[in-house]
């Protein structure tokens, strides 16, 4: 039996030795590195955060002291810590989730996965408890040092140093990356501090000598520890970044030296006013082939082999981002003024290659992505035409300025939006399901969902060209279906992708959608209802095309892997209602509502976004006829169903 099998809470941990906290260390790492293999995951973040957490839980009383993780990548040991130890099902539908979840236990407080928010938690949660009588408690907040290039953890700061009669503690997991290694002004300054060695050997071997005379030496060095670190980082020309904010700073600590830690979280907490804990780790600690990984050192993997590191049947096929990565690079050896700016996804989102390629015209600027948007309509009006790649989901942080410094000054900005719609594992943060409700409200903006690569190649050629308002390219997540073409190509841009028999129905399939609304039409006609398919390419603004051929059919249906309230759907509508077209339009997308991790064919599944569901609800609008449901295929929620709206009569 191991240490970790006798763990089903935090406070087990009061009972171990430091050298069973040292051996439970070992075998928390093993755990990681053995069940993460197998399921996939965020390993390198949590290998690097071990003995952090056991000490964050040997000081603090968690709930009680609730611990707030920016981001939650990096809370799978304080999961294991506080009694979830169940890893089979780890970011699948029943399974753990891969970020706190309130569900799953009281120790979970935020769930939410975007990064620099926690420090704004921690306030909140602390003047609460100060407010309501419960000023005895502490309030953690472990935010990552990549977090820190985000703006929010700066508001947060400015507000925290003002009321320090709370118990706060901010602990700064410096790895010094984030995906990647922390770019920026803020990087600079940890890296400082991690690289003085004089400041470093002056603190480690106080540390150490006061250790040898025991717990009065201790004391005495906890208690001028403070004080000293003023002197030694001006000593050591270091910028005395916190003291300026006026709050307490203490560190760099070793976040690999459990009783370091455990002293400085200590000292901490003995302060009732708000603390910075520096903590120095390494991403991906004990694991060498997570070490030797440069690029993000196996920040997220799929499955892989345990022993070597390399990956195990991973998906066949040319991704969508692969594809937008080759096509940007093709683009800017044609012109020199398309430049990329990413919000510190340069890899994740495809724009690695063009890095490598123009490296004087591609900006990271840290997990800020209002400022980089922003920028980019600077840029524009500086005579440049940026392309900002973000993840789908984090284009939300950006709204204001997509409408108010791009949009409203009408500047030639075209965003790629990587993981759009379902992405799955990830769970209700990642999914990138509001792009097309947000962003299609934009006044003068273009957006685009590309079917297939050479729908995507098209699409991205004819963005770049805008130069006098926002275009939006949005593709999902994994690898791109099989090309398909079109039977007509419409001087507005929409493609007919398929028509047969009578004017019944007409599919309008949003990107990657089309190949569902073929094969929804193909069981239409085998039940004698005529459709046709169409692909808009552009979603906004509404192609004349489907205008007109919305007014010959008797029904319209629109499929988006976007949240069905306020999306494409429901603007066909206007758009038919406003032209005096009265054909019934049903508008399929995914519910208003926060879904869970699963699987992106399960999401879809519930949703009713199959072709065998959307068919069998058609022919019973159409003929009203009831087809029944096979009991495997009848999914949790009918939120993607047809309606009941009349149908308009056979003319």
């Amino acid at each position: 039996m191991t240490l970790l099998d006798g763990i089903s809470g935090p406070r087990d941990l009061d009972r171990l030795s430091p050298e069973e906290l040292t051996q439970l260390a070992a075998e928390l790492r093993e755990f990681l590195v053995e069940n993460v293999s197998r399921t996939g995951g965020h390993l390198g973040p949590n290998l690097g955060v071990v003995e952090l957490t056991i000490a964050l839980h040997r000081v603090f009383e968690s709930p009680r002291d609730p611990i707030v993780w920016d981001t939650g990548h990096q809370s799978y040991v304080h999961k294991l810590l506080t009694g979830r130890q169940d890893f089979d099902g780890l970011r699948s539908r029943g399974g753990l989730a891969g970020y706190p979840q309130r569900s799953e236990s009281e120790h979970d407080v935020v769930e939410s996965s975007h990064a620099s928010s926690s420090l704004s938690w921690a306030d909140g949660i602390s003047r609460g408890f100060a407010q309501t009588g419960r000023d005895d408690r502490h309030v953690v907040a472990v935010v990552g040092d990549g977090a820190l290039t985000g703006g929010m953890t700066w508001e947060a700061l400015n507000n925290i140093t003002d009321d320090n009669d709370r118990n706060l503690v901010i602990v700064v997991n410096d790895n010094g990356r984030s995906y990647a290694p922390t770019i920026g002004g803020m990087a600079r300054y940890l890296n400082r501090v991690r690289t003085a060695s004089t400041y470093r050997d002056l603190d480690e071997k106080s540390g150490k000598a006061a250790r040898r005379f025991g717990k009065i030496g201790r004391a005495f060095y906890r208690g001028v520890r403070g004080g000293t670190h003023g002197f030694l980082t001006r000593f050591t020309n270091n910028d005395a970044l916190y003291a300026q904010l006026d709050i307490k700073y203490l560190g760099p600590v070793d976040g690999h030296d459990l009783p370091a830690l455990m002293e400085t979280l200590e000292l901490a907490k003995s302060y009732s006013a708000p603390v910075i804990v520096h903590a120095i780790t390494e991403k991906g600690r004990g694991y060498e082939p997570a070490r030797e990984n440069e690029a993000d050192q196996f920040h997220a993997v799929g499955r892989i082999d345990p022993l070597t590191g390399e990956a195990i049947g991973a998906p066949g096929g040319t991704g969508w981002t692969e594809v937008f990565a080759e096509k940007l690079v093709d683009i800017g050896e044609r012109r020199d003024d398309v430049i990329a700016i990413t919000a510190a996804m340069l890899r994740p989102t495809g724009l690695g290659p063009f890095s490598e390629r123009f490296p004087e015209r591609t900006y990271d600027v840290g997990i800020a992505e209002q400022h980089a948007v922003t920028t980019a309509a600077g840029l524009s009006y500086g005579g440049l035409h940026p392309v900002v790649a973000l993840y789908s989901t984090f284009v939300n942080r950006a709204f204001d300025q997509v409408l108010m410094d791009v949009a409203l000054h009408r500047a030639g900005v075209t965003f790629v939006l990587d993981r759009s719609g379902v992405t799955g594992p990830d769970g209700p943060s990642h999914h990138g399901m509001w792009d097309l409700a947000l962003l299609h409200i934009v006044p003068n903006i273009r957006i685009a969902a590309p079917r297939d690569a050479e729908r995507l190649r098209e699409v991205l050629d004819e963005a770049v060209a805008v130069d006098d308002a926002p275009t939006v390219v949005r593709f999902p997540k994994g690898a791109v279906g099989d090309e398909i073409a079109a039977i007509e190509r419409r001087p507005d841009g929409t493609d007919v992708l398929f028509r047969d028999g009578d004017e019944d129905v007409l599919l309008v399939g949003i990107g990657p959608f089309a190949a569902i609304a073929l094969d929804v039409a193909r069981r239409l006609k085998a039940q004698g209802i005529g459709a046709t398919v169409v692909d808009p390419r552009w979603v906004v603004p509404v192609a004349e095309s489907i205008v007109s051929l919305a007014d010959r059919h008797r029904l319209v249906i629109t499929i988006e892997d976007g949240i069905r309230v306020g999306g494409i759907g429901t603007r066909v509508r206007q758009v038919l209602r406003e032209a005096g077209i009265d054909t019934a339009v049903d508008e399929l997308g995914l519910p208003d509502a926060f879904i869970d991790h699963a699987s992106r064919g399960e999401i879809l599944d519930d949703a009713g976004l199959t072709a065998t569901r959307i068919a069998q609800d058609v022919v019973s609008q159409v003929l009203g006829t009831r087809v029944p449901v096979a009991r495997s295929e009848a999914p949790m929620t009918r939120t993607g169903a047809i309606s009941t709206q009349p149908v308009r009569p056979k003319r």
